[in-house]
Formats: C-alpha cells, structure tokens, sequence
C-alpha cells in the first residue's frame, strides 16, 4: 500500500450464477467487455499491512490467482450460502505457502453448515492434506483481527498431515480449533497489542430474506451484500463513510436481495461518498449504459452518494 489507510479490490461483483451465465446468449452475455463479466462476489481488503478476505466463493481460486494473493491474515464469511463457501478447500495452497492455518471468521450458523459441508474438514482423524482452519465465532459485536506473525507454523508429515512442533521436539496433530473471536480494542482502529498487529472490524447485520447475514466497515469503507433488509438500527455503524458496497440483483423486487430503487434509496440514506452497486445479474444493461443509467436516477431522485456498478478488479481507497 502507499499511503492508503484502507485498500478494498471487488474480486467478483456477480450473483450466485456469475455473469455470463452457462447457455445464456444474452446481450450482457455474450459482452467484449471485462467489465461484463463477473465471478461471484468477494473482495480482498489491505489494510495497514493486514490482508483480509470477505467470502470465499466457487471462483476463489481463480480469483486469488488472478490478483497474485499469495497471503491472508483473514477470512471473513458473510452468510453460508455456497457462493460464498464454496472455494474453502482450496485454502489448502495457503497453509502449504503460508505454514499457517487460515484464521476464517464466522457466525455460529455459518459454521454449522462448514462442519456439514466439509466435514472431512472437522474430522478427528483428518484425510492427510485436508484444509487447515482456525475458525473465530462472531456475532454483531466489533471484534479485531490479528497478523499471524506469532501463529504456530504447520509442519507437513508426508502421506499423514499436518503437526505443530513443540519446544521438546515432538509433533502435535493439528486439530482446526474454534475460538471465540478477539474483542476490538477500543480507542483505536488498528494498532499493536502484546507485540501482534491488530485491526478491528464493525460487523453490520442484515437480513438475506429471512437469514440473517453480516456485512463488514473497515475504516472508512463498507462491504454490504446479500441483503434485502437492513434494520434501522444498523445505520449508524455506517455514517460518515467514503465507500459502501451495496448488492442488488434486479429491476424487480426480490424476496432476498435489494431492488434497484431500495438500493439507491438505501445508498442515499447511508450518504457515503461513493457507493458501489455489486451482487449484479445479467437483467442489468452492460458496464457504460448502466454508468450512464445510474447517472441520470441519481439525478432525478437528488441521490447525494456517487452511485456505479462495480466491476471485478475495480479497486477502491479510503485515507
């Protein structure tokens, strides 16, 4: 980073499907511009040295590639939809570069779908390579996260697994522990404490029609998804932003995403600096018409936030 406080890439801006769609010959289909085709939605956060994952979709391999990760301090889960879940296994290739265990971070319910899922992942006795987790419980409160610099190092055991050495020389088997995640630190974003790099998150709750999911602020920018409802209540946790993601999938009112209209409204009461429309099917008109339709709503409806779609690789700041 260069000066930058908050450093947010969209890896995927596409719904469930992914834009194009498998057999669609639609017109944003069957697009020459990149900026029409979508994976499903993530994004990579940097923050002070901190890098930070929110949701790890079916196109998580090909988007860590795409953007030469080759760390993560953090995974953070939204929902336990599988666009979002669905490329965990492949955080195999971090714990053999990284000889860490991936420290992911979810609600109570979202782990309960992790253990059916991936139960091979939970297993007493692990499938020698099976992907190595820390698992952090979070709920609607701030917590922090933390670099993995004091983090025990994983030691590959060929055709058995994963150990942690201990001081006397012995091998322990890793065990992919769930813990309560760390409280915030008040009185400060980010920082140091006993010698580890911090950087606290403010989780925003909302609603996926009936399923409660979790967006998250870090410093000035908003990653919101996947929700048609967000309470009242919430709305404070987001004041005074430069950036907002917010998720609409259609024209038309949808039983779990925002609308179109609730999303502008939403992006007009939120009054972050920009906000940036993602979760985007393939019903909306391609990249340059939908800038040009989205300019002139905004005008209309006196919509005080800078209101675009955005696209994959589009990446954004916050001082």
């Amino acid at each position: 980073m260069t000066g930058d406080k908050a450093r947010l890439t969209f890896l995927g801006t596409g719904t469930s499907q992914g834009v194009p769609i498998i057999g669609c010959k639609c017109e944003v289909c069957r697009s020459t511009d990149e900026r029409d085709k979508r994976f499903r939605a993530s994004v990579f956060v940097e923050y002070e040295g901190l890098n930070i994952l929110v949701d790890a979709g079916p196109d998580f391999r090909m988007q860590m590639l795409a953007h030469d990760v080759c760390h993560l301090d953090a995974i953070l889960l939204t929902h336990k939809h599988k666009d979002h879940t669905g490329g965990l296994d492949d955080v195999r290739s971090f714990n053999y570069i990284d000889r860490k265990a991936v420290e992911i971070y979810c609600e109570e319910e979202v782990l309960k779908a992790l253990r059916n899922d991936y139960a091979y992942a939970f297993a007493e006795h692990k499938y020698p390579g099976a992907p190595e987790w820390h698992v952090h419980l979070i709920d609607e409160r701030p917590f922090r996260i933390t670099s993995l610099e004091k983090t025990g190092d994983l030691e590959w055991v060929h055709d058995i697994g994963y150990f942690y050495r201990q001081p006397d020389g012995s091998l322990v088997p890793s065990d992919n522990a769930v813990v309560p995640a760390l409280p915030a630190v008040p009185g400060a974003e980010s920082g140091t404490k006993d010698g580890v790099k911090y950087l606290n998150i403010t989780p925003i709750r909302g609603f996926h029609d009936r399923m409660p999911v979790l967006g998250f602020r870090i410093g000035g920018i908003a990653y919101i998804t996947d929700m048609s409802f967000l309470p009242e209540s919430e709305l404070d946790k987001l004041q005074g932003l430069e950036h907002v993601s917010l998720n609409t999938v259609s024209y038309h009112p949808h039983h779990s995403h925002f609308s179109l209209d609730e999303a502008l409204a939403m992006a007009d009461r939120i009054g972050a600096k920009h906000t940036w429309l993602t979760h985007l099917s393939h019903t909306f008109p391609s990249h340059n018409a939908f800038c040009d339709e989205l300019r002139r709503r905004c005008a209309e409806h006196g919509i005080r936030s800078d209101v675009q779609p955005a696209y994959d690789g589009l990446t954004v700041t916050a001082p």
